[in-house]
């Protein structure tokens, strides 16, 4: 057995809770959590899972709500050295069922993991083999089958978020306003669950929202700090232009999930104050980078030391990274190579070292902060029987930030009604994959390439 000092991930997060002791550190309702109590959490849960037989490599799946007992169920998996998969809400039964294949030991839900905390609490080991994957991250599913972004223990452990010695600039300046940091929706989601742990190492509390309303949810639980998509941003802004609410509580707006411009920054930095921090990061990355309040508007911050950032189509090596794409060695070899990871946007570091995110080389749709390729949906828009071909583009959305955009070329005079081609989509891909509009072309226009041109499709779209 390792040495503590030298055990992988969670140690670092285990220690955070032990010298948190008797101080509060999760907040649910009217139940507040102390790191002691935490800790005797995590460990009963996870001595409970070694009676199971769950060990070293062996695959769990995780759909668990928003409580303290859930966040001590993934740091309990973590300690056990299984590989964690969250299963976030939203995803359509087949994508459930996807997740629930990839060679998974265990289930637990919430009435599964209650039994676990009458386990005995005895000293608690964290098992973890480096070279083992920790966890399946998955993306948005767009395809119909989400990708698992795999992230081994080593590098987990060499992440920053548990280490303030290892913190850049920009994550010391936020970690000073995380006081009581609001967490809704999804542990397993990447952002949620990093910032959630980047509090607790902070010295403050994570706080359940009953609800993620804006700007309700930060009035009513006094937060100083929630995670925020770029579309609630402009309703919030817009809110408090027109109905201000007491704010005064605020410190730290964290924009996560697609590119924010610089006249909606400046437009937000105007209303709310000082309090957008926005981070670029991808799920396979990690964060590359975060703009603080002080940083230019139009930027992303710089990236850290440990962060190298190639310019153009955007490579990056951080220290926390995947690996590969779980189960699929094509799609890996595509973005993962030699220690560098393809992001597929577009960008480049300026005069002052500045990231700017210039365009997008993948073709995309990101609804509500979600990444959505459009290949899978335009395939299913032609699976239509009135429809000859198919091409989505993104279209500006004022509710989801972008939108799916649908043309077609329909086979007959007839063409098909947008319920029906929304209908279709959502069965086969979810809801935020539907076309929110659709207008039939004779043909599309052609690139020199001789290939179709949907840029120009798009271009009447976003220039409106």
């Amino acid at each position: 057995m390792p040495a503590r000092e030298t055990e992988p991930f969670p140690r670092a997060v285990l220690d955070v809770l032990a010298a948190a002791a008797d101080r509060p550190v999760f907040e649910h309702g009217t139940r507040v959590v102390t790191g002691a109590e935490l800790l005797d959490l995590v460990a009963r849960i996870a001595n409970g899972l070694r009676a199971k037989g769950l060990g070293p490599g062996d695959g769990l799946a995780l759909l668990l709500g928003v409580t303290p007992e859930a966040f001590a169920t993934i740091l309990a998996g973590h300690a056990v050295g299984a590989r964690v998969v969250g299963v976030r809400p939203g995803l359509t039964d087949a994508q459930v069922r996807h997740l629930l294949g990839l060679d998974i030991k265990t289930v637990l839900t919430d009435d599964d993991v209650e039994p676990l905390c009458r386990n005995s609490s005895a000293e608690l080991t964290c098992s973890g083999r480096p070279g083992d994957v920790a966890r399946l991250i998955h993306t948005s599913g767009s395809t119909g089958a989400p990708k698992a972004c795999a992230q081994t223990y080593a590098a987990m452990t060499r992440a920053w978020t548990a280490r303030p010695q290892a913190w850049p600039p920009a994550i010391r300046d936020l970690a000073t306003r995380l006081d009581r940091y609001l967490v809704f929706g999804s542990l397993s989601s990447q952002v949620m669950f990093e910032y959630a742990v980047l509090t607790l190492t902070a010295g403050s509390t994570v706080v359940v929202a009953d609800t993620p309303a804006l700007p309700e949810s930060i009035t009513r639980h006094r937060a100083t700090a929630r995670v925020i998509t770029v579309p609630g941003l402009a309703k919030l802004v817009k809110h408090q232009r027109e109905h201000p609410a007491d704010l005064s509580t605020l410190r730290a707006l964290l924009v996560s999930g697609s590119p924010l411009t610089a006249e909606r920054h400046r437009e937000a930095l105007a209303t709310l104050g000082p309090v957008l921090f926005h981070g670029y990061g991808q799920t396979e990355t990690g964060m590359i980078s975060m703009a603080t309040p002080s940083d230019p508007p139009g930027t992303v911050g710089r990236p850290p030391v440990d962060v190298e950032v190639r310019d153009g189509e955007l490579f990056v090596r951080t220290p926390g990274q995947a690996t590969a794409y779980w189960g699929d060695p094509a799609e890996s070899a595509e973005v993962f190579v030699d220690g560098w990871v393809r992001t597929r946007d577009l960008g480049h570091l300026d005069a002052d070292g500045h990231l700017r995110l210039t365009g997008r080389v993948r073709d995309v749709v990101i609804v509500n902060a979600t990444l959505h390729h459009v290949g899978p949906i335009e395939q299913v828009l032609a699976e239509h029987p009135d429809v000859a071909e198919a091409y989505v583009v993104a279209a500006p959305s004022d509710d989801t930030g972008e939108a799916v955009h649908a043309f077609v070329v329909p086979r007959a005079d007839r063409v098909p009604a947008l319920a029906e081609l929304q209908q279709l989509v959502t069965a086969r891909l979810g809801a935020a994959c539907a076309p929110v509009r659709v207008t039939a072309i004779a043909e599309p226009p052609v690139a020199p390439s001789g290939k179709p041109d949907k840029r120009r499709l798009a271009t009447p779209l976003t220039t409106a």
